[in-house]
């Protein structure tokens, strides 16, 4: 009887763990009882009871038709009640864009094969040789200090050849003049641009992100492609979008910017259109912008367009010339100084015409705006967020090799090792991040979900990235000028943390806000069933949805519980993946289970109440974060050949997601409404609690010493970031410094047993005195004249490196940016003060 027990329990865990079908169930339950009753171990009495006990229930449910009257029906109307409905625009921010990886996320069960079978993203040749060629042009041509300090804007020369080389039209497909690069070319082109200066990176991104371009391309008519597209991918339009108004800001669905379909007088006959009147800002490129796109909430109290008095939230492209349009005032952005200001427009008359699409997209801009700013967001601003970290680690690493201090390079006391390894890891983990993301868009994808998490991650990093490299830079990072290379990423990094939705209501509201009904694999289908106007077909889908969903969520219990007990050890890990990772592989896999169940509990636990327990949803959308985080993390160390040298880089930026996932579902069960509920969880789920993660010290060191060493490993963490190489140029010095370094390492190496002996000095501290102990070293024979051709080549590079900029007493800032203007390009005025009229 005792075995029968134990069978009876383990086939209830088993079948469970595994989703299986009612008809398993009804299967199992009916043999159980039989054997039972066989071996003579229970009589007929008994063997009647089990029957009804767990026989029948697993008969009813077996049973669709028994099933759906008995069980489904009553929820069904029960939810039916309790969900509130929701608005077109609501159903349109959920259903846009499409689910992938993160799907997988939320099943609790991710299929690690299928994500490392992808592969690396590429770039075709030609995308290769454009940011090698004229990629590179442009940096060298727009650096952050000119931009910010002397034009205020990018040069003239420098406009002048992104609108030729065709930067403007990355994503405009050949046939209409653009460049039809993938988004991974895209992605690489934005973070080079941002490794030197922002405000090129800035005026880039835009017209290849969400903007007219990308609107066009998938609603505009054959006119309005054939039209702009080609002077869009030539420079001829510069293109801005104006969506967000003084008093809706985030809540972007709020617009009050009004279009009232009318009939006016137009090129001489009567045209049926819109009347306009709006007010937008914050629009970047719209000072210099001669075409606008523009979104309002259409009206039509007179029905001439249909019956509905409120169309909806329409985008129309407007030219900037047109009668009533008003381009504002620049902002002035935190010293960024990429084109942004705002745009009105009173009474402004546009033909329907001119509506993206035409007239059959009026009402459909609010569904437009989401499905490419899910695309747009997973590349703009995390690739310009990447850019400033690889700026900041490449060289911050450079500082922190030949700054010394107490006749020690800086970048070996451990506590900027600390520093410098957080930086390290973090932009392993932000480029990791950024490639899927681009790569998911390369597939076809429109990521909504995932472009919420790499947008606030991402942005959030570099901020932290940024934060650590002033701290080791110290004085020199604080002093404006030309040598310095953080200033300006330091002065502009809360420019991406505000917008394309700001980063507390990405986090908040966003990230499992959506992605928990739209990653989930029942919830919106239970949804939809319960807005369905068929009965019997609502029925039906309900059915299905609601039962799979409660097997979904039996399976995750029963396999949370199991990986506690067990330590992970039979969690799911790609048999291709490397050994040295599976541990990862295992505890993500753990960690996702657990996400599942807990999202599940709090959909079911506080219902509709969890949109308002926005601290609640943050920590549950950050577990989802980190579980992305590490997927492609992961996925680059594969992707790059398993490189031993990266190692320490995949273990900090794993064991640190793991932490930060651990420290989140801790907060969600400490802070739940329900503590009953939470010591549930606990106790069922998490018995030994969660196991610590938190990067140990080894790894941080490991990681300083890779930023501050010459190598293939460096050169993976920081590719494709601009490395300045013009002996005129105040940031080339460091990596002069890095090509110089295996040459000063043997040179230490070979004076070490004469300074044991006394016959030199220690190498000095003060570079001052560094050239008369480089002559002694000559003098005494210890170096011939080649290694101390190389020590003066190495003096003359650290002092460039640890340099501060200084300006005279009497220095007028104006004048001497004036003069240095008309230096560079002697026929251009441009305006210095940032409150006159752009």
């Amino acid at each position: 009887m005792v075995w029968f027990i134990v069978g009876l329990i383990a086939a209830v865990l088993i079948l469970t763990g595994l989703q299986a079908r009612a008809l398993w169930w009804l299967a199992f339950m009916v043999a159980w009882v039989a054997a039972l009753y066989g071996s003579g171990s229970i009589g007929p009495v008994t063997g009647i009871v089990l029957a009804l006990v767990l026989v029948l229930p697993a008969l009813i449910l077996s049973v669709r038709p028994w099933r759906r009257a008995w069980l489904a029906r009553p929820a069904f109307q029960l939810l039916r009640r309790i969900l509130p409905q929701m608005s077109p625009t609501e159903r349109d921010a959920i259903e846009a864009g499409t689910v992938w990886w993160d799907a997988e996320l939320f099943s609790g069960r991710p299929h690690w094969a299928t994500l490392l079978a992808y592969g690396p993203a590429r770039l075709s040749p030609e995308e290769q040789s454009f940011l090698d060629l004229e990629c590179e042009r442009l940096c060298e041509l727009a650096n952050d200090w000119d931009t910010t300090a002397i034009w205020q804007d990018l040069s003239p020369q420098t406009w002048q050849y992104l609108k030729e080389q065709g930067f403007l039209g990355m994503i405009i497909p050949r046939e209409y003049g653009g460049k039809g690069f993938s988004a991974y070319a895209h992605s690489q082109v934005i973070m080079k641009l941002a490794t030197r200066c922002s405000a090129a990176a800035v005026s880039v991104m835009v017209p290849n992100s969400l903007g007219p371009a990308e609107l066009l391309m998938h609603y505009g008519t054959d006119a309005q492609k054939n039209h702009y597209l080609p002077r869009l991918a030539r420079g001829d339009d510069l293109p801005c979008f104006a969506l967000t108004s003084p008093y809706a800001g985030s809540d972007a669905a709020a617009i009050p910017d009004t279009g009232v379909v009318c009939q006016q007088i137009f090129e001489g006959r009567t045209t049926l259109g819109f009347r306009l009147n709006w007010d937008k800002r914050y629009i970047t490129l719209g000072p210099i912008a001669t075409v606008l796109g523009l979104a309002f909430r259409a009206l039509d109290p007179e029905h001439l367009l249909g019956a509905d008095d409120v169309p909806g939230i329409t985008c129309a492209l407007i030219p900037v010339s047109h009668p009533g349009v008003t381009t504002g005032r620049r902002h002035w952005p935190l010293n960024a100084v990429f084109q942004n200001g705002p745009t009105s427009g009173k009474d402004v008359f546009i033909p329907l015409d001119w509506v993206i699409g035409g007239r059959a997209q009026i009402g459909n801009g609010w569904r437009m705006l989401m499905e490419c700013l899910a695309a747009g967001r997973a590349i703009s601003l995390p690739s310009s967020n990447v850019g400033m970290a690889k700026l900041a680690v490449r060289s911050t690493g450079a500082y922190a090799a030949v700054r010394r201090q107490f006749r020690t390079a800086i970048g070996k006391f451990e506590g900027v090792q600390e520093a410098l390894g957080r930086m390290g890891g973090h932009l392993y983990v932000m480029d990791a991040a950024r490639r899927l993301a681009a790569q998911a868009v390369d597939l076809g994808e429109k990521p909504s979900v995932i472009s919420a998490i790499v947008k606030y991650h991402i942005t959030e990093r570099a901020r932290m990235v940024i934060n650590d490299g002033m701290d080791v830079v110290a004085g020199k990072g604080i002093c404006m000028g030309p040598s310095n290379f953080l200033a300006r990423a330091y002065q502009q990094v809360p420019v991406a943390i505000t917008v394309e939705g700001a980063n507390i209501l990405t986090r908040c509201l966003i990230i499992f806000g959506q992605g928990a009904i739209r990653c989930h694999p029942y919830v919106l289908k239970e949804m939809a069933a319960t807005q369905d106007t068929d009965p019997k077909r609502a029925l039906q889908a309900f059915d299905a949805a609601f039962f799979g969903h409660m097997s979904f969520v039996l399976a995750n219990l029963v396999r949370s519980a199991g990986f506690a007990l067990t330590g992970a050890v039979f969690a799911a890990w790609p048999r291709a993946a490397a050994p040295a990772l599976r541990r990862y592989y295992r505890a993500a896999t753990r960690l996702a289970t657990l996400f599942a169940l807990l999202a599940d509990v709090s959909m079911f636990v506080l219902g509709a109440d969890l949109k308002r327990r926005e601290r609640i949803s943050a920590r549950l959308g950050d577990v989802l974060s980190q579980l992305y985080l590490i997927s492609a993390t992961l996925k680059r160390f594969e992707d790059e050949g398993r490189q031993a040298e990266d190692l320490p880089l995949v273990q900090w930026g794993v064991e640190d997601a793991l932490q930060r996932a651990a420290e989140a579902i801790d907060g969600v069960l400490r802070n739940y409404p329900n503590r009953f509920i939470a010591a549930c969880v606990r106790l069922l789920a998490l018995p030994f609690g969660l196991p610590h993660h938190a990067p140990a010290d080894h790894l941080s060191a490991a990681i300083a010493r890779l930023m501050q060493t010459p190598g293939s490993a460096r050169e993976r963490l920081v590719a494709d970031s601009y490395a300045a190489t013009a002996a005129t140029d105040p940031l080339s010095h460091g990596e002069r410094l890095f090509v110089l370094s295996p040459q000063i390492s043997a040179i230490e190496h070979k004076l070490r047993e004469p300074i044991k002996r006394g016959l030199l000095e220690s190498m000095p501290q003060s570079l001052n005195t560094f050239s008369d102990w480089a002559d002694t070293a000559l003098g005494h024979g210890l170096i011939d004249a080649a290694e101390r051709q190389v020590l003066e080549q190495y003096q003359h590079a650290a002092e460039q490196v640890v340099k501060v900029d200084d300006f005279g007493a009497d220095f007028d800032m104006l004048s001497a940016l004036q003069q240095r203007k008309a230096q560079l390009h002697p026929h251009t005025e441009v305006a210095l003060d940032p409150t006159a009229d752009a």
